[in-house]
């Protein structure tokens, strides 16, 4: 198990290159690597997507990237601003293009633990926002983690990316243990499920 890295990919923020949002992604996915983590960091521009089309076969570069980078993925960060009372168009329309994934193996989110952010300027778009998040996983067929993590009110992060609150920076720490043990367990499953298979 010490010999596997998961990898981590995260997706989220604003189309504002260094948003509140973006920072707790990037908090995250630092307490990731310093668990033994691989990563990748999908957000500001990276999501600046065609509205999703099913219709539509064509696919920009950024989406056929980051569909990539999904279908490579052990374990998924997910963070979000609340508006209006849900998740961003932004990050909505992103994970939309996850039906490219349906006819995997691993379809959608299925087989990834999935780490949830919500950022707002108050607690109940926050609240809100990280249920429907929740939701809208559960429907890729994702686990997320059973702490997802909130954060309203007083900013939580520096200019330089330093979480400035210590009960945002503890509840970010539990979230990254579960998102670390749960894509260990499930590349155990999968291993054992292939030697049965073989067998």
């Amino acid at each position: 198990m010490s010999a596997f890295r998961p990898r981590i990919v995260a997706l989220g923020g604003t189309s504002r290159p260094g948003s509140s949002t973006e920072r707790a992604l990037r908090h995250a996915l630092r307490l990731c690597e310093m668990r033994g983590a691989d990563s990748v960091l999908l957000a500001g521009d990276d999501l600046v997507l065609p509205m999703y089309a099913p219709h539509e076969a064509s696919r920009s570069p950024k989406a056929h990237r980051m569909v990539a980078e999904l279908r490579l993925a052990d374990a998924v960060l997910i963070a979000s601003p609340g508006y209006h009372g849900s998740m961003s168009g932004l990050v909505k329309n992103a994970l939309d293009y996850t039906e490219d994934m349906r006819g995997d193996t691993r379809a959608y989110l299925s087989g990834r633990a999935v780490g949830c952010i919500v950022t707002a300027a108050g607690w109940q778009a926050a609240v809100t926002t990280l249920g429907a998040l929740r939701d809208t996983v559960h429907a890729l067929r994702g686990w997320p983690t059973p702490l997802g993590v909130c954060i309203g009110g007083d900013p939580a992060f520096a200019e330089d990316g330093t979480c400035v609150d210590a009960r945002v920076d503890a509840q970010m720490q539990l979230l990254c243990d579960d998102l670390m043990s749960f894509a260990h367990r499930f590349r155990q499953d999968a291993a054992r499920d292939a030697q049965r298979a073989a067998a």
